[in-house]
């Protein structure tokens, strides 16, 4: 069983930052990419960053300059790096997690969410 414990939510101003992290355990034979999606009210749940094995990045259009998503390969986290915060980046994150417990087959693995909000 795979768990992911994030951290780093809370509330902020227009303009500042936050540090999302995400810890990955269990069982865990490569992770084949590990990264953000985020939730807003009513709205689908959409991609945010990632960092693929090979240590490619992508990104959502609109956090692209704004949020950095790295990765400590050692402790199987990844952060999420997020300045110049604005209104539309209110949302619950959520960290997923494409991993491997063999050679066969890709798993996918959510955590639980954690709110961001912004305020003016």
């Amino acid at each position: 069983q795979v768990q992911l414990v994030e951290s780093g939510g809370g509330s902020v101003q227009t303009g500042g930052s936050l540090r999302l992290s995400c810890a990955a355990s269990g069982t865990i034979l490569m992770i084949e990419s590990i990264g953000w999606h985020r939730q807003a009210p009513g709205k689908q749940r959409e991609l945010v960053a990632q960092i693929t094995n090979g240590g490619s990045t992508n990104y959502a259009d609109s956090v692209k300059g704004r949020f950095t998503v790295s990765r400590d390969n050692a402790k199987n986290t990844v952060y999420l790096q997020m300045n110049s915060l604005k209104l539309e980046d209110t949302a619950v994150y959520y960290c997923n997690l494409e991993y491997r417990k063999d050679l066969w087959e890709v798993f996918n693995a959510w955590g639980q969410g954690t709110l961001v909000t912004v305020s003016s």
